[in-house]
């Protein structure tokens, strides 16, 4: 019966004509709902506005840190190589062209042993010997955490006497990116704790003060689209300003940072900061309305 209705209803909206004023006028009219229910909620709207800036400051700090260091453990990475000392008559060209074909190799130079004497013999008093050093190659991986593959890999080949690279800074970067991500992961996930619930019981004091108006449109048969609209525009409002007031600490957060890459001379993250706000504005409308919505479902039977 529900079902039959619901199709007769849709079939007969399809051959209503559009009037785009009506569709304003309603667009209209829900806006002023909206900005009437939060000016009936007073007081409170600072106390969640204040409440949802803080837990976005938070966040949004983390995740802007987090993106700083991993600019820093990936320029580290990029300082990272690997050396590898060949036999005495191992043919060395051979050997490069070996190690190149081998994944996640970006490049491959060659160290003569007779520039190593030269350059070691410069900086230190030694006697007239014959070079006792090998040909060395310093290997470069893409990334920081592919560097015990590659050595593994380049380990295996017969002209290989001995290797060495910095294997004890390799694992702290790596394991200080997975530390920040999940810290990271972890705000994001109390953020949308936080928000939803501090949403939801906003939200649910509304409806409860507008218990009867809510009952009356039902009654006249208002969509119920209409009732839902301005409440999840509340909670993306709440959602924003909190956002907005976040901006100004998280800038003193970005001034810090471009101070430390600038101390140690490492590159800042390209457009870090407008990535970050994007998702920060995003995440706090979506959680924001989001968090109406459910409420609206649990507490409003429309």
């Amino acid at each position: 019966m529900n079902s039959s209705r619901t199709r007769i209803k849709k079939q007969v909206k399809k051959h209503i004509p559009k009037d785009w004023l009506c569709e304003l006028r309603i667009l209209y009219r829900l806006t002023k709902e909206t900005i009437h229910d939060v000016h009936r909620t007073g007081i409170v709207n600072i106390v969640i506005i204040t409440t949802m800036a803080a837990i976005l400051t938070i966040f949004g700090s983390f995740f802007r840190s987090a993106l700083s260091i991993s600019s820093f453990a990936h320029e580290l990475g990029n300082v990272l190589e690997i050396s590898v000392y060949l036999k005495e008559n191992a043919d060395v060209n051979v050997t490069k062209s070996r190690i190149k074909e081998f994944e996640h190799v970006e490049n491959v130079t060659v160290i003569p042993k007779a520039s190593s004497w030269a350059n070691l013999k410069r900086e230190m008093d030694l006697p007239d010997i014959e070079n006792p050093l090998p040909d060395t190659l310093h290997v470069k991986v893409d990334k920081p955490e592919n560097i015990e593959q590659v050595f593994k890999n380049v380990k295996q080949l017969s002209s290989v006497e001995d290797m060495s690279y910095a294997q004890d800074l390799a694992k702290k970067i790596e394991a200080l990116n997975h530390i920040v991500n999940t810290i990271t992961i972890f705000v994001v996930i109390i953020m949308a704790i936080l928000t939803i619930t501090i949403i939801n019981n906003t939200i649910q004091l509304v409806i409860q003060s507008r218990k009867d108006e809510i009952e009356i449109m039902r009654l006249m048969g208002v969509s119920n689209w209409y009732i839902r609209f301005p409440l999840i525009m509340q909670g993306a409002f709440y959602g924003f300003s909190g956002a907005v007031i976040a901006l100004v600490p998280l800038n003193f957060v970005q001034n810090g940072l471009n101070n430390m890459h600038q101390f140690f001379m490492v590159p800042a993250p390209l457009h870090a900061q407008t990535f970050v706000i994007a998702v920060m504005f995003s995440m706090a409308i979506l959680f924001g309305a989001g968090g109406s919505f459910l409420c609206i479902k649990k507490h409003l039977q429309v």
